[in-house]
């Protein structure tokens, strides 16, 4: 069931049922927002008291080399 909501960059894509083997289906509306193609890597990350939140590996990655980068000129200082 898709129910777009949209509110400055935020959006509502519906609910999704879990399969019996873990399984969810991303919502086409949210692959194409996202870029998420067949085959990409993504994580999972959890908060207790947040919820979940699914994110594309490449993501995170290009986040950890700018915070890298960021340490090796503070370092240089």
């Amino acid at each position: 069931m898709e129910i777009p909501v949209k509110s400055k960059g935020r959006h509502m894509f519906g609910s999704v049922k879990v399969g019996e083997r873990g399984q969810i289906v991303i919502p086409k509306e949210a692959r194409e927002i996202f870029g998420i193609k067949p085959g990409d890597l993504l994580l999972v990350l959890g908060d207790e008291a947040r919820g979940l939140a699914i994110v594309k590996a490449d993501d995170i990655r290009e986040l950890a080399l700018k915070i890298l980068e960021n340490v090796d000129k503070t370092e240089e200082e």
